[in-house]
C-alpha cells in the first residue's frame, strides 16, 4: 500500500471512510496501486485499469477502458461526452452506495480485458490547423514570429490560432 495513496485519502475529509472502502477493493487484486495525474490509479500489465478521485459532491472510479465493460448494472456515465471515447465514470454520493463486491466484479472484467489485449485506442490523427487572416497577415509582417509560431507544437498552433480567431 502506497504511503502518497494515504495522503490523497486524508486530504480528502469529507470522502475519506468512502475513499477507504474503494480502495479495499484492490488490495487482493492483481494491480500495481500508484499515483498519476494526482490521483490514485490502479495499472495492470503496465496497462491503467482504474482512477480512484474525490470532489466536492461525488467520489468515483474512472475505468480506464470503461466502454468496454458489458455496464449489465448501467452504473457507468461518461463525463465528458464527446471528448472521450474509451473512460467511463462511476460516482458514489455515499457510503451506502458502495457495493465492494459490485465493483469488484467490473474490476476483474477489466482485468480480463487487458489480458486478452481488448482495447479502444485513442484517435491520434492531426486535427486541421486553421490560420486565421489576422494572424496570416502577422506572419507576413514579422518572419521571426511566424518562426517561433512554427516552433510550437500542433495542438499549441490550434490554440493560439483559435484564441485569435
Amino acid at each position: 500500500m502506497s504511503s502518497k495513496i494515504e495522503e490523497y485519502i486524508s486530504k480528502k475529509e469529507k470522502w475519506k471512510t468512502e475513499l477507504e472502502l474503494l480502495r479495499s477493493v484492490f488490495s487482493n487484486l492483481p494491480v500495481e496501486e500508484t499515483i498519476k495525474w494526482g490521483a490514485p490509479t490502479y495499472v495492470f500489465n503496465n496497462k491503467n485499469i482504474v482512477g480512484l478521485a474525490a470532489f466536492k459532491n461525488y467520489c468515483g472510479l474512472w475505468f480506464f477502458q470503461g466502454s468496454l465493460l458489458k455496464d449489465k448494472h448501467k452504473v457507468f456515465i461518461n463525463a465528458q461526452e464527446g471528448k472521450t471515447k474509451a473512460m467511463l465514470q462511476w460516482r458514489f454520493h455515499s457510503l451506502e452506495e458502495i457495493d465492494v463486491d459490485l465493483i469488484k466484479e467490473y474490476v476483474l472484467e477489466a482485468i480480463e480485458n487487458v489480458k486478452v489485449e481488448k482495447e479502444i485506442k485513442p484517435d491520434r490523427t492531426k486535427k486541421e490547423l486553421k490560420i486565421p487572416s489576422e494572424l496570416d497577415n502577422e506572419f507576413k509582417l514579422n518572419t521571426k514570429f511566424k518562426k517561433k509560431f512554427a516552433a510550437l507544437s500542433n495542438n499549441k498552433q490550434r490554440e493560439y490560432a483559435n484564441y485569435i480567431s
